[in-house]
């Protein structure tokens, strides 16, 4: 296939940032997004030019580093998809592909398509540890854990957070991201100890980072590659309501 990529350059957060238009011919239907990126990138360097920068990592759809726009949705159109997992059979030849970063206020640019998301970091970091046994394994059976509450936190528990539920959200909210790491914990025995603290926590640090508030939009689930359920939400809301009322 034969490809227009309009490509967002931008050297820092102080930069203006523009949008830049390359030619990328013969690529294979096989390719991942990434790797025609590498293609790309392989040209510019032996022409002189600066390579795009994009944030890349295990390439295996589950470290969360390959965040990036793709005509207009974060990921790409496939759904439950990773950038790196997008593959090059889901685009047509002669395609005009759209790529951008992440936009937030909390997400400053580094470089190109690459931003800044430590406020992640922070977020996780606010909620502490779980109070538990530092001795030997206990036996599996001995903490009884109800089905279906197992099942809500592991689906909780799959997020990666690659921060596509804040490129998508209007408000740039964090909600869903924030709402998945308290959630997996307040559903099992071992994260009762803090679940409020936490909740509280979390939450007011998602604040302090600068996300937007939840307005129940949706669009935070719809282009989670992991498919995070939207009342994880509710699920933070409650726990931050309770903790906030003592």
């Amino acid at each position: 296939m034969n490809l227009t990529l309009k490509i967002w350059r931008q050297n820092g957060s102080s930069d203006k940032g523009r949008m830049v238009t390359y030619r990328v011919e013969d690529v294979s239907p096989d390719m991942s997004f990434l790797e025609m990126l590498d293609v790309l990138n392989e040209r510019l360097i032996l022409e002189g030019d600066d390579p795009v920068a994009f944030d890349h990592d295990c390439r295996e759809g589950i470290c969360g580093m390959c965040g990036m726009v793709i005509n207009g949705v974060a990921h790409g159109e496939q759904k439950l998809t990773t950038t790196c997992q997008l593959h090059m059979r889901h685009f047509k030849d002669g395609d005009v592909i759209t790529i951008e970063p992440w936009r937030a206020a909390a997400f400053p640019v580094v470089k190109d398509l690459v931003v800044d998301r430590s406020a992640f970091d922070r977020i996780i970091q606010a909620g502490g540890f779980i109070t538990v046994p530092a001795g030997s394994a206990p036996e599996a059976h001995s903490v009884p854990v109800p089905k279906a509450d197992a099942d809500a936190a592991f689906d909780a528990a799959t997020c990666i957070g690659c921060g596509a539920c804040v490129a998508a959200c209007p408000n740039g909210s964090a909600s869903l991201f924030t709402a998945a790491k308290i959630t997996h914990l307040s559903l099992l025995p071992q994260g009762q100890p803090e679940r409020e603290s936490r909740a509280r926590a979390m939450v007011e640090q998602m604040d302090a980072e600068g996300f937007g508030g939840c307005t129940n939009t949706g669009e935070c689930t719809a282009v989670c590659p992991k498919g995070i359920p939207f009342d994880t939400i509710a699920q933070m809301n409650a726990d931050y309501l309770k903790a906030a009322s003592k």
